[in-house]
């Protein structure tokens, strides 16, 4: 190889690692700053200002953040406890997203995980601090709607952490009369026990006897029902709006078990 030959070579091989450095240098400027080296030597040395912070990748299964109404992390909590995720509900409330917070409707995380009958997950909301009482745009709270569809895990725990007996839904019926009504047997005897009041009248004029009797279908749990309320000193006679009695409800539905348990309290 004649020295011609070589100084060529040599010059290319230096230019190939002045190149690479360049490069190296670029890439690790973008890494620091945002500014790539070569940006920087095209726009002749002049600094560039400094660039905008990319938002930051949201964990998987939450939203990114908004600033138009609750924060993501309530938003997410309330959709994680309607979905009854409780693993991503836990994660959240450790977070910091509030067990208060409401949606568009007004329904909270626990009221969601009620309505869609998540009952670790509602476990896991009240002893985080959620209110049992607080009610959604309907008037529905997750002790009135946990005594109507018969979650009794849900009302012993919400009786063990304040629920209010005298709450009423959007007909002023309460917890005991929406039990009633749909035969929880069981929440019948828990609410009887913790002393809920057991002739409020609702809007329709009816009591939860009446409403057991009207609204159920004659079948043994109905029966029971209706043989806790009157040994628990429900008014036999306590009649509807158009004056007709408990008595004469059953009779007319032919209810025997419950005419006779009627007229061994004196109903008429």
């Amino acid at each position: 190889m004649t020295r011609s030959q070589t100084r060529p070579r040599r010059q290319a091989l230096a230019e190939m690692l002045g190149l690479m450095g360049l490069l190296m240098g670029g890439g690790l400027l973008a890494g620091q700053g945002g500014q790539t080296l070569a940006r920087s030597i095209g726009m002749g040395g002049a600094s560039a200002p400094p660039p905008s912070r990319a938002p930051r990748t949201p964990e998987p299964g939450l939203t990114p953040p908004r600033g138009d109404g609750m924060a993501a992390l309530d938003r997410n909590l309330i959709t994680a406890a309607s979905i009854g995720d409780l693993d991503l509900v836990n994660r959240l409330l450790a977070a910091g997203a509030s067990a208060q917070a409401v949606d568009e409707r007004g329904r909270t995380a626990l009221v969601a995980a009620v309505y869609n009958r998540r009952g670790d997950v509602a476990r896991a909301l009240i002893q985080a601090g959620a209110d049992v009482n607080r009610k959604d745009g309907e008037a529905n709270s997750a002790f009135l709607l946990a005594a109507a569809t018969g979650q009794i895990d849900v009302v012993r725990l919400a009786l063990a952490h304040g629920a209010d007996l005298r709450s009423t839904d959007r007909y002023d019926g309460t917890a005991l009369i929406a039990a009633s009504q749909h035969g929880n047997v069981e929440v019948v005897k828990l609410l009887l026990k913790a002393g809920i009041a057991v002739d409020q009248v609702n809007q329709l004029g009816w009591t939860a006897l009446l409403e057991a009797i009207v609204l159920g279908d004659g079948s043994t749990r109905y029966e029971e029902i209706v043989q806790l309320l009157l040994d628990a000193g429900a008014d036999a006679n306590l009649a509807d709006r158009e004056g007709i009695t408990p008595s004469r409800h059953a009779r007319e539905r032919g209810y025997k078990t419950m005419v006779k348990m009627l007229m061994r309290a004196r109903g008429h």
